[in-house]
């Protein structure tokens, strides 16, 4: 049987298999390969274009894809919403895209709270200011585009805090620090947990483990932000209703570190939910978190050091949770010390560690959805409203 009387879909499945060089050649061989490959609704392209995204060398042809017109448009939506800011900015050539397509573009690759800087002009021209924004503040300590940071602390009340402080100054080690001053926390240990990351920034949370003697002191909140209710690394919901966030009460499996009961937890950690989980689009996660909200294997998603209601060693979360949005720099994913990789103080010392951004409420609803309706009270700036 010749290759090409084979099925349309079985051939666009055979071309995704190759590697970008072999594909543009193949696909200008004949007229039947040359519509097969320029079809949009089977589009061979995406599987090669996705594994140079998620590879850290891009194949040359990649640079200059977008002049050749058997490639779909939107395998564009992929390539600028993942690729590093310097390729697309300084190497690849940019494709012609609607302006709605841009703004996809830019609601997938940056937080909803950058879209404050969409005054005036096309999506095109605020996705390559902001992309050359990110690129200079990964690169250097500059701090002019934005003189104050902001970034939100869940209360164990229920209730969180958006706050802003300068740039100039901004550390959150010493920000944390002071916060667990207040708390009388100081003698416990800051652990710093990567809960997701993105193309240019990834979202850390800082808090304090403990095994208190009482649940006064607990923060369901900082559980449920970090561990999605009945999602464990299996990657699966586990509710009566599928795909549905069961209460927190009926995931408290495990009593054997000291006794919960729940009169004595607050009121808004056993609030039902009608939230549904699907993978987070907007913005798009980068490959290790590809799966998220739902657990990604591959090591770099460490959310789960524990297993139901307690963290590693049987610990829970105590105090406040501190979110905050670092920059990705050239050298951040170097190992710094001797400290476990991806956790505490390999996520902020060392080289690529020290540029931040500001992440607001926006941010919040849309990498943990479910946070909203459990949050009893926002408050704009500090103290308890």
């Amino acid at each position: 049987m010749q290759f090409e009387s084979l099925p349309v879909e079985l051939i666009a499945d055979i071309l995704g298999e190759l590697d970008l060089e072999s594909l543009i050649k193949l696909s200008y061989l004949s007229r039947r390969l040359h519509d097969i490959a320029s079809d949009s609704s089977l589009n061979p392209w995406r599987r090669p274009i996705l594994r140079n995204l998620y590879s850290s060398n891009y194949e040359e042809s990649l640079k200059h894809l977008s002049v050749r017109l058997t490639v779909p448009r939107q395998n564009w939506i992929e390539v600028l919403s993942l690729a590093r800011p310097s390729y697309i900015l300084f190497e690849a050539t940019l494709p012609h895209l609607k302006d709605v397509e841009w703004e996809e573009c830019f609601n997938r690759r940056f937080l909803p709270g950058w879209r404050k800087w969409k005054k005036d002009g096309s999506w095109k021209e605020v996705y390559l200011k902001m992309l050359h924004r990110v690129f200079h503040r990964s690169q250097t300590s500059c701090t002019t585009d934005e003189a104050w940071t902001k970034y939100l602390v869940l209360n164990r009340n229920g209730s969180a805090n958006e706050l802003e402080i300068t740039s100039r100054s901004f550390n959150p080690l010493v920000l944390f620090n002071e916060m667990k001053l207040q708390n009388n926390l100081a003698h416990l240990e800051t652990r710093v947990r990567l809960v997701v990351e993105l193309a240019d920034v990834r979202i850390l949370a800082f808090g304090t483990l403990n095994r208190p003697r009482s649940t006064l002191t607990v923060n369901p909140n900082a559980h449920v932000f970090l561990h999605p209710p009945g999602v464990d690394t299996d990657g699966v919901t586990h509710s009566s209703v599928g795909g549905m966030i069961p209460r927190l009460s009926d995931l408290i499996d495990d009593h054997g570190v000291y006794p919960v009961q729940e009169s004595t937890l607050p009121a808004y950690s056993f609030r039902a939910s009608s939230e549904t989980y699907t993978h987070l689009i907007h913005p798009l996660p980068s490959p290790s978190h590809a799966n998220y909200p739902f657990y990604t294997p591959g090591g770099g998603d460490k959310r789960w050091l524990g297993s139901g209601e307690v963290e590693e060693e049987g610990f829970r979360w105590v105090g406040g949770l501190m979110i905050i949005a670092q920059i990705l720099g050239p050298h951040t994913h170097e190992l710094s010390g001797d400290w476990p990789p991806l956790q505490d103080l390999d996520l902020v010392v060392g080289p690529g560690r020290q540029q931040y951004a500001s992440f607001t409420w926006n941010d919040l609803w849309a990498i943990a959805p479910w946070m909203e309706e459990r949050i009893t009270k926002k408050i704009e700036g500090p103290g308890l409203g």
